[in-house]
């Protein structure tokens, strides 16, 4: 088929303004010049005298484009006929041109600006945090992020999501008003696809989060995000990629994408221990919360050249603001409540627990130990108890054997549940008596068959069958049927439930229940600190390992004499002498009171301090 030339010449001209507003004002311009040369060769060769009265041709063109670009020139010119008409045309065709231009200006600049509220442009940030991926808890990160970097005079978080760059922004806005000096840009892309991985530029930034999504499918699409980062091509040395694994069984396969800059979290296996140790220490969930968040204390790897050759149980009273914890070898060994006369070497980073790393700082001189207050009696070993757990989900085998490990020989442990569930004949725990009762765990009649008033502690269990709102609505209505029974019983137990949104854990402290496991949150809480800080992996890991020492609420009257005024020292020493860290206090009349619940950590050492029956000492201790 033979194709015309003026085909030819309109598939051209259409193919040209297909590239956007650069050709459409190209073609304007080229449209301009013809028209003023137009002009200005009839102007010359039909008006001789009025061509020399404006100055040859030259003025002519330049009479020409005036009245081109701006039609009120028209108004002041003299001359014949054929001159005035010839400005007229230029002025006619100057109008389309112009009016023609600011429609492609506004129009280009228009699409240039939802261009930009797509989140299609690439940052040109260093130094900041890239958080893949979105779920309710990006918030938590965000909120955890600023408030860790309001130190700094400038801080950027890049959010990379396949959501609308527009409404990722405004829910940030509503949910964390305040960021103060963090900037916060979303991008709008698929953190699966490696060119939108570009728009948050990765290869400047000073760590990577890949936030699960807490869906069936999150560790698959963990895993991905990990395989691309690592086979990316980094132009600079690879910041740490920090993530989180739901399924145990995915952990290894994580690890392996994530490479050897990568840090891959268990999240099942910090959920199930956290769950364990506050089934039996009330009040545990509010410590880790603490530590784990950015707001208020934290744990910190510090040097401290001056304490080189101090032995531990010594360096506790030299600071005047920090409680150390533990020391950090310089081969990588972390040591937790070690024992007293270990020596602190000149290379080793002394572990504390401190407000913050800028308040850290040694004491002067060692502060007064109120020796009267320190209590000399010993504590009384712990002995075995009966848990009720109701409930049962994908962790409640994990749960059930570090129960195991965790408790005291003798102990019992009954499962109530709607139905015998499946392999639970298989669980052989040694320590534990294990048993199965059936429980509707929202029937009020039901909870009560089970006696709770003969178990000192209830795990509560979220329910994985329906949707995660819905368990926690189940799982609201069990704790005010379980908190009603126990008013009428005398206060027996105490109450550990998992839930699935932190808002609902609001919700729930009318239930006055002892501790919520958040683990959603807890993850993201962690993954934050993570990112700041990879050493701190280890050191929180070793602390809910039972085979090491751990956070214990111990009765403040097995350390200080009850109603006797101390100081927070004493309580240090008291613990010091027992082989323990002490690294704060609990108040049993405030136990009930968000949101510290009365933990009070790292407290002064010098102030007045009068602990009563009921009230706790936060400590590092081999055992319970």
């Amino acid at each position: 088929m033979r194709v015309k030339w003026r085909d030819r010449l309109r598939y051209w001209f259409d193919s040209t303004m297909d590239r956007g507003t650069p050709a459409l004002i190209g073609w304007l311009a080229l449209a301009s010049v013809v028209l003023v040369g137009v002009t200005t060769v009839l102007v010359v060769t039909l008006t001789n005298e009025d061509t020399e009265a404006n100055g040859g041709w030259a003025g002519v063109a330049w009479m020409s484009m005036l009245r081109t670009l701006d039609p009120g020139t028209m108004g002041g010119d003299h001359g014949g006929w054929m001159f005035l008409a010839l400005m007229l045309m230029a002025t006619v065709g100057g109008i389309f041109i112009v009016s023609t231009l600011i429609g492609v200006l506004t129009t280009g600049l228009n699409n240039r600006i939802q261009q930009l509220r797509k989140g299609h442009s690439q940052i040109i940030e260093s130094g900041h945090t890239v958080v893949l991926g979105w779920s309710e808890q990006v918030f938590t990160v965000v909120a955890e992020l600023v408030e860790a970097n309001q130190s700094e005079r400038r801080s950027c978080v890049a959010i990379l999501a396949d959501r609308d760059k527009v409404a990722m922004e405004e829910q940030i806005r509503l949910r964390v008003p305040e960021t103060r000096r963090t900037q916060v840009i979303c991008r709008s892309g698929n953190p699966l696809k490696q060119a939108d991985l570009e728009l948050v530029s990765p290869d400047t930034a000073q760590a990577v989060i890949v936030l699960p999504s807490f869906s069936p499918d999150s560790d698959t699409r963990v895993i991905k995000m990990l395989l691309i980062l690592n086979n990316r091509r980094w132009s600079r040395s690879r910041p740490p990629l920090i993530a989180a694994v739901q399924d145990a069984g995915n952990l290894a396969a994580a690890r392996l994408a994530a490479g050897p800059s990568g840090l891959v979290v268990d999240a099942d296996d910090l959920a199930v221990r956290l769950t364990v140790q506050s089934h039996r220490q009330s009040g545990l969930s509010t410590v880790c919360n603490e530590l784990l968040s950015f707001y208020g204390n934290e744990i910190y790897i510090v040097p401290e050249p001056a304490l080189a050759g101090v032995a531990f149980g010594d360096a506790l009273h030299r600071y005047a603001l920090g409680v150390p914890i533990g020391v950090a070898r310089a081969d990588g060994r972390i040591l937790l409540n070690p024992p007293m006369d270990t020596l602190i070497g000149a290379e080793d980073g002394v572990i504390l627990v401190a407000w913050d790393d800028e308040f850290i700082r040694l004491a002067d001189e060692p502060p007064p130990i109120v020796e009267e207050a320190i209590a000399r009696a010993a504590g009384r070993p712990p002995a075995p108890d009966r848990t009720l757990l109701i409930g049962w989900n994908s962790r409640a085998p994990k749960i059930i054997e570090l129960l195991d490990r965790f408790t005291r020989p003798g102990s019992a442990l009954d499962v109530a549940s709607p139905d015998r569930p499946d392999g639970f004949d298989d669980l052989t725990p040694e320590r534990l008596t294990l048993g199965h009762k059936h429980c509707e765990p929202t029937n009020r009649r039901s909870l009560e068959a089970l006696s709770p008033g003969d178990y000192q502690h209830i795990l509560l269990l979220s329910d994985e069958t329906v949707d995660p709102e819905q368990a926690d609505n189940h799982t609201l209505v069990t704790l005010l049927h379980l908190r009603d029974i126990e008013v009428g019983l005398g206060d027996p137990y105490s109450i550990v439930s998992e839930m699935n949104n932190d808002s609902n854990r609001e919700v729930a402290q009318v239930t006055k229940a002892d501790d919520f496991i958040v683990s959603n949150k807890l993850i993201c809480l962690l993954l934050t600190q993570l990112a700041q800080n990879q050493r701190l992996y280890r050191v929180l890991r070793i602390l809910l390992d039972p085979a090491g020492s751990e956070i214990y609420l111990k009765p403040a009257d097995h350390y200080l004499v009850p109603g006797v005024e101390a100081t927070f020292a004493t309580a240090v020493e008291a613990a010091r002498r027992r082989g323990e860290v002490a690294i704060g206090y609990r108040l049993g009349r405030d136990r009930d009171t968000a949101p510290s619940y009365g933990v009070h950590l790292n407290p002064s050492r010098t102030e007045p301090l009068t602990l009563r029956e009921g009230d706790q000492i936060v400590v590092l201790a081999e055992e319970g």
